[in-house]
């Protein structure tokens, strides 16, 4: 009987020692097919890059050529999208506030009915 006892955990370990090896497999084929995405990603950051560094070269000549001052257009285009974030922050904060206020008058509202109760 000792054995049969022994003989079942031996299996149960072993049965246990083959599931965790083949996560570790489905683990690691996972880990592999990340690392790949990730150079490939890379790769194509790199080709973007450099794309958009010929872009703006070719942008700059042109810009040049014309007499349009590439600087100025970028601040004032960094002005109004900041403007822009401001406006709807704002916004944001006004319906906050405008939310805050009803609550406040809900609960002035609230004593006074409650000093009416009590009269």
């Amino acid at each position: 009987m000792g054995f049969g006892d022994t003989a079942k955990k031996i299996q149960t370990l072993a049965d246990r020692a083959e599931r965790t090896y083949k996560k570790i497999s489905e683990l690691r084929d996972e880990v592999d097919e990340t690392q790949e995405t990730v150079i490939d990603t890379s790769e194509r950051v790199k080709t973007l890059e450099n794309e958009m560094a010929e872009q703006r070269a070719v942008l700059d000549a042109v810009a040049e050529e014309v007499g349009v001052d590439l600087e100025r257009v970028s601040t004032e285009a960094h002005i109004t999208d900041a403007e822009e974030s401001a406006a709807a922050e704002g916004a944001e904060g006004d319906s906050d506030a405008a939310a805050d206020a009803d609550d406040d008058s809900a609960a002035s509202a609230d004593p006074d009915a409650s000093d009416e109760d009590a009269a």
